[in-house]
Parts: structure tokens; sequence; C-alpha cells
């Protein structure tokens, strides 16, 4: 399992992207983007047309990323592009039904993943933005969410064989494993 980590339009997905061709086998790139609005319908279909020209099959899947892994056998190489819009559907979902959704829910639905990750034959590649160098949120929602991702990056990096963090368009190698 390798975690690829940075800032806002750092080069993560690329690197992740780059990383995952190298690995042999089938590769499903694993989305978790809902189309909210125009704009981001008009990012994802531009992404969609970019990986029908690979050898990427697309599984688009905002919520149950365990599900995919556990059930997905036809592939080896998976890359879920990203853990914070993950955490952000999350969220908007226990809202949806009039739940809280706190850290330590957080941490368990990390758990499942790393645990799904796990029993992958083959290498799961995860994307995430570390949203915890700003300033501090004015809203308890916003903050909500920055200390949830924090958590849930936490949480998968100490799970990880290998952690990226992406400045700049460039690696910085923060846990190396033996591949």
């Amino acid at each position: 399992m390798v975690l690829v980590t940075g800032g806002s339009r750092s080069g993560k997905s690329e690197f992740a992207r780059h990383f995952a061709q190298t690995v042999p086998g089938r590769r499903a790139f694993v989305a978790t983007c809902p189309v909210v609005d125009e704009e981001m319908k008009e990012r994802i279909e531009k992404h969609r047309r970019q990986r029908a020209q690979s050898d990427w099959q697309t599984i688009e899947e905002p919520i149950d990323l365990r599900k995919i892994l556990l059930e997905s056998s036809a592939f080896s190489v998976f890359l879920i592009d990203c853990l914070t819009l993950w955490v952000n559907n999350l969220l908007y979902a226990a809202q949806e039904q009039n739940r809280s959704f706190s850290e330590e829910d957080a941490v368990e639905k990390c758990a499942e993943l790393v645990d799904a990750a796990r029993n992958v034959d083959g290498t799961v590649v995860i994307v995430t933005n570390e949203v915890g160098w700003g300033i501090v949120p004015e809203n308890a929602a916003a903050r909500l969410f920055r200390d949830i991702v924090g958590r849930c990056n936490e949480t998968v990096a100490a799970a990880a064989d290998e952690v990226f963090l992406i400045v700049c368009g460039y690696p910085v190698i923060l846990k190396k494993g033996n591949r």
C-alpha cells in the first residue's frame, strides 16, 4: 500500500498514476469524486476521456471503497483518487442521514479501508490532500473536515508501506518500502 499526499495542484495524482504504472498488472482507477456542479462535471469528463485512452479501468465509487477492493479481484493495481473527497462524501452521507460523523468514525472507516487494501493481491495507491497546513477554519464544519482528513491521513500513512509527499511536482520520500 502506497500513500501519496500533498497540497492542491501539487502533482500528487500525476505522480501516483506514474507510480502505479510501474507496477505490473491490470489497473483500476477508483474515482471518489461525485458530480456536484457543472464545473465538477466538466473536470470529471476530462479525466474520463484521458483514462479512456489508457489501459486503466475506471470505477466510480464515492463511498464504499472497501467493497471495491474486496470484490474486484480482476485487478492487481488500484489507484484511489482521492481519500480527501471520500471523507467529504462520508461526511455528506452522514449529514443526509441526520447522523454525526466523528474522528473516531473516520478512523474506523480508514481501518476498514486499510484492512481491505492489505487483502488485495497486488498494490493499492491512495492519493490524499494535506489540508491542515493553512489557517484554522472559521467554522465548525470546516474544522471537523480538516481534523478528520488529518486523522485519516495519519491512519493510512501508518499502515502504508510507502508514503510520498509531493511538493511543487517533486516527491519527498517520507516512508520507503522494499519494492
